[in-house]
């Protein structure tokens, strides 16, 4: 069966004598397991020399997920009034995991934060918050964040033809389910932006080297259920992890 290494985030104790846990969203592993992958949420840590190549040989692709900010630090800002929940050791490890990956051409699926930290890592930096930045001459219909147990709502989103992903999804238009406040400004090197919504928020991006994908939009969402090119997705870079290292 076909191993996907997940990082998972760290949840701090909220009763007395409660201990930190390591957890990852059940709809991100759930379109895993309709893929017919199984998970292996590891919890961050700091990696020596052969660190991430000792996880990562035991899995067979790598997926990135959302969650909290990334420490602007790291792509040479300070943090703005609306950037939250960084952790910065997770940031780290994700980083250390995804340099090796690209380097041993494993594939890998970067979801909301997890394209976003895809793009710090070669090098891009982020629009830190939409809203505020000036850059977007409106927020984005898709940005709002939904309230506790509402569905996020779904944007408009344009896939070049003849990309990765492209022909991943089966098509170059479909809604993609999104609940973000930051997104990526300067792309990474090595870095192609392959989709788009129609207030240029980048909504993918591929790595020129393998089967490295970055999507803004949440392909496990529920609310998008109703197209089948969100489930395409994770079955194809499954199959594509399945296939070995190199698998074009």
């Amino acid at each position: 069966m076909t191993r996907i290494l997940v990082p998972g985030r760290v949840l701090g104790a909220n009763k007395p004598g409660q201990q930190p846990a390591v957890a990852a969203g059940l709809a991100y592993l759930s379109v895993l397991w309709r893929a017919g992958a199984v998970e292996m949420v590891v919890a961050p840590r700091s990696l020596g020399s052969g660190g991430a190549d000792g996880l990562l040989d035991q899995a067979d692709g790598l997926m990135l997920l959302g969650g909290p900010d990334i420490d602007p630090a790291l792509y040479g800002e300070e943090p703005q009034t609306a950037t939250y929940g960084v952790q910065r050791e997770q940031d780290d490890f994700e980083i250390a995991l995804l340099h090796r990956a690209v380097e041993r051409d494993m594939p890998v699926l970067a979801i909301c934060r997890g394209m976003q930290v895809l793009n710090v890592a070669m090098g891009g930096d982020l629009h830190q918050d939409v809203a505020g930045d000036g850059y977007f001459p409106r927020r984005p219909e898709g940005f709002p964040t939904p309230t506790p147990g509402a569905a996020r709502p779904l944007v408009e989103v344009a896939v070049q033809p003849g990309c990765r992903l492209a022909a991943a999804l089966g098509t170059t238009a479909l809604a993609g389910a999104h609940a973000h406040h930051q997104a990526v400004r300067q792309v990474g090197e090595g870095l192609t932006v392959t989709a788009t919504a129609s207030d240029g928020v980048v909504e993918a991006v591929e790595h020129e080297r393998g089967w490295v994908l970055g999507v803004q939009w949440h392909p496990e969402d529920p609310s998008a259920a109703s197209e089948p090119a969100h489930q395409r997705l994770v079955d194809t870079f499954v199959s594509r992890a399945g296939a070995g290292a190199g698998a074009a």
